[in-house]
């Protein structure tokens, strides 16, 4: 079980860096970003982003990015103490401990958010 929802989350994660999903090709036309749709917990918001750097070298800090109901999420955004401009990474191995088997990358967070994805 623990082996589907690890693969399940690397390729949530790849087909959200890399837009390999039709709903996030189509809105990326509208010139918002080149990355995923983020969702921050504790504004109830969405945002678009853009990928900068992928991947990042294990060194700095970075703030958890988590595939759930609501697509990929994170509890801080722009304005709130623990955003970290973009500096993710994603629990790929699902040891809830950030180490050198994870993805980290730069993606920061385009506002405004919106109450949709």
């Amino acid at each position: 079980m623990k082996t589907l929802k690890t693969i399940g989350m690397v390729t949530l994660l790849g087909a959200a860096v890399v837009m390999s999903s039709t709903g996030f090709a189509k809105e990326r036309t509208k010139g918002r970003g080149t990355g995923p749709v983020i969702f921050v917990t504790s504004q109830g918001l969405y945002y678009d982003s853009i990928v900068v750097v992928d991947p990042l070298p294990f060194k700095g800090r970075f703030q958890e990015l988590v595939p759930g109901e609501n697509g990929l999420s994170t509890e801080f955004g722009p304005g709130e103490v623990g955003h970290l401009g973009g500096r993710w990474w994603v629990d790929v191995n699902d040891n809830q401990n950030m180490d050198k088997n994870d993805h980290y990358f730069l993606c920061p967070l385009l506002g405004p958010g919106r109450d949709h994805m």
